[in-house]
């Protein structure tokens, strides 16, 4: 009973647009997954979801462009270097990063990113950035998601036509990988402070992350008022230190999104969910991603979409979850 009149509060107040303590999102975070007050938890969120966006939907589609081996061997990654799981190296050319974005842009994708590992030249990047642009003209926005940048790089990335970025400081930065936590913070405010909108997530969530730390990083995304927030499980990749740590359930995944959704209020419409999921967008996500290329959540390079999905299931669930892409 009470936590059927916790969940009502956190509705109205995320209608109000008042922020949650730390300890409201910790409740919400600690209701069984499995229980039906889950449900009760999935329904405002959805509703909050609908006034917010207006009811529209985004797709993101990522491109990773390099599958090389990576020094920083995070160890939810598939391409860090110690795990020796890549044993060739590919890179997408730019004829077939242009022939990708020339697809998602026919199918309505409104964020597009090309990801790459860590010490990939900015510069280089930019270029590709600017090749793409001329190449595939629309309305859509074109990003990257990218080793740490300093306000010249993001200055640039801007000029070459990216309009967003990608980066997160990620649960236990620090401890699963080998990044500087301030470096990551640096790059994070760099993106925030430029004229290129800010992607931060909550990631990569795994069964061994407490509801507390969930809860810091969400209100850590609100913190670095960012423009496009979701929620990313880890996934076991086989040969990386996390292969036989399970991961959390669709359900979970649901209830964590519902709960951001919730945080975020009137000040993040656009919510993703990783991998795709339609639970997730009955609880409040509005945006899906279809990845291809060298991917950290898998042992190969895709040449197809990541977990073998298609355009018009993932279209589907939107439209029936009463979303416009």
């Amino acid at each position: 009973r009470n936590m059927f009149g916790r969940v009502e509060r956190a509705k109205e107040k995320a209608f109000r647009g008042e922020p949650f303590t730390k300890e409201e999102l910790i409740a919400l975070l600690s209701i069984d997954p499995k229980s039906e007050e889950v449900e009760a938890l999935g329904m405002p969120a959805h509703e909050v979801a609908q006034e917010v966006t207006e009811g529209k939907a985004r797709l993101w589609g990522a491109i990773g462009v390099d599958y090389k081996p990576c020094e920083m061997d995070c160890k939810f990654c598939s391409l860090g270097k110690s795990w020796g799981i890549v044993k060739e190296e590919k890179e997408y050319t730019l004829e077939g990063m242009v022939r990708q974005v020339r697809y998602y842009v026919k199918n309505d994708f409104h964020y597009i990113l090309l990801r790459s590992t860590e010490f990939y030249d900015p510069n280089s990047l930019g270029k590709i950035i600017k090749s793409i642009r001329e190449a595939v003209p629309g309305d859509y926005e074109l990003g990257c998601n990218i080793g740490e940048l300093e306000e010249a790089d993001a200055e640039s990335m801007y000029e070459c036509g990216g309009r967003i970025a990608y980066h997160c400081v990620r649960l236990r930065e620090g401890v699963d990988t080998r990044f500087r936590v301030e470096d990551r913070v640096h790059t994070v405010e760099v993106i925030r402070d430029s004229k290129m909108k800010l992607g931060f997530w909550v990631e990569p969530v795994g069964i061994e992350h407490t509801n507390e730390e969930i809860a810091e990083k969400i209100l850590e995304t609100l913190h670095y008022q960012t423009d496009v927030c979701g929620v990313m499980a880890r996934v076991p990749v086989a040969g990386t230190p996390f292969e036989n740590v399970p991961m959390i359930s669709e359900k979970r995944m649901a209830q964590i999104t519902a709960v951001l959704r919730l945080a975020c209020g009137r000040t993040v419409k656009d919510i993703c969910t990783h991998p795709a999921s339609e639970l997730a967008v009955r609880y409040g996500a509005n945006v899906i991603t279809l990845e291809t290329g060298a991917i950290p959540r898998d042992a190969d390079f895709q040449e197809e979409y990541w977990k073998g999905l298609h355009i018009d299931e993932v279209k589907e669930w939107l439209n029936q979850n009463e979303y416009h892409i």
